[in-house]
């Protein structure tokens, strides 16, 4: 069965994790706590209208990842596997164990004197699932049924993967399951560059995601991602771009480094760019490749790249 253990289990609690089941996990993002006590927004909110205080932030496969990449905050030397084998936990008690989670570690602010209540009653039902916390997801082999699950509640459905594993892009698209919105990690211009940062534990890993980023376009609402470490993948930009003109994302996220959790034993404070950096570095990707900056959060240090802005790039929700 695939499970983690006791000693993964107790560092990931004492990150403030909560663990579900056998191999899934939620945390409260930052950011949903800052909106809970009126003091910001996720950038995801401003980008595409989702409600900061009413996302859960959580996997189905913490623990199992097929990549090391030296800028993850996880623990990844504490990685289980690249492979999720034998019985594994239903998605309904999945999402059902998840949003448990969820209001258990939210019911603390009841006490905060600096709370906006009005939010925290309806953070009381998430409507927002991130796929994305820890480890790679498109590894839990019942990802699809996981998408089908969250949608079919009205909830929206967040998709991150690092693209490895086009197979399961191709089933979702298939059994024509998709996320609201899927996200794929670019996070070097070519594979040399790649294979050094990421640190793939599988052959052909950039091979891999070439063949997900020719999938992308077939999901209606898509992201290509880059996040940006100076002094290691801040460079030729050409690449970049020519990648982002052959696959034609709706969006592209860049999106700074942030030097914190696990990755501080990898890198440095120096490897974190500044706004102004990652502003500048988006505009010359920008050029290059026909698309323009329609979007900024200085905060988070993200830009958002598009060929247009459109009226429907921000969700619309009660």
């Amino acid at each position: 069965m695939a499970k983690i253990g006791s000693k993964l289990k107790s560092l990931l609690e004492k990150q403030h994790y909560e663990v579900v089941g056998s191999h899934s996990a939620v945390e409260i993002c930052g950011w949903t706590k800052k909106s809970l006590l009126g003091q910001g927004m996720c950038y995801k909110q401003k980008f595409y209208g989702i409600n900061t205080h009413r996302c859960c932030q959580m996997t189905p496969s913490v623990g199992f990842c097929n990549q090391r990449c030296l800028f993850c905050w996880r623990a990844i030397e504490a990685t289980v596997g690249d492979k999720m084998t034998g019985k594994v936990d239903p998605p309904k008690k999945i999402v059902d164990d998840c949003i448990k989670a969820q209001l258990r570690k939210l019911s603390g602010f009841g006490g905060n004197e600096k709370l906006n209540w009005k939010k925290f009653k309806q953070a009381q039902e998430p409507m927002h699932f991130a796929i994305s916390l820890s480890g790679e997801p498109t590894l839990y082999p019942k990802l699809p049924e996981l998408v089908r699950e969250i949608n079919s509640r009205g909830y929206t459905s967040f998709l991150v993967t690092n693209g490895t594993q086009p197979a399961m892009l191709k089933k979702l698209l298939k059994l024509k399951i998709e996320p609201t919105q899927l996200y794929i990690s670019l996070d070097a211009p070519n594979k040399e560059i790649y294979k050094k940062i990421d640190q793939p534990q599988i052959k052909d890993g950039w091979k891999k995601l070439m063949q997900s980023l020719e999938l992308m376009k077939n999901f209606k609402r898509n992201v290509l991602r880059i996040t940006a470490v100076k002094g290691l993948n801040m460079v030729n930009a050409e690449e970049y771009a020519q990648l982002i003109k052959k696959y034609k994302p709706l969006f592209v996220e860049i999106k700074a480094y942030m030097w914190v959790g696990w990755s501080r034993k990898r890198l440095d404070v120096g490897n974190m760019p500044l706004h102004s950096e990652i502003k500048k570095f988006s505009k010359e990707i920008a050029k290059l490749s026909g698309y323009r900056l329609i979007d900024e959060k200085k905060e988070s240090r993200v830009c958002l790249l598009a060929k247009k802005d459109f009226k429907g790039r921000k969700l619309r929700f009660q």
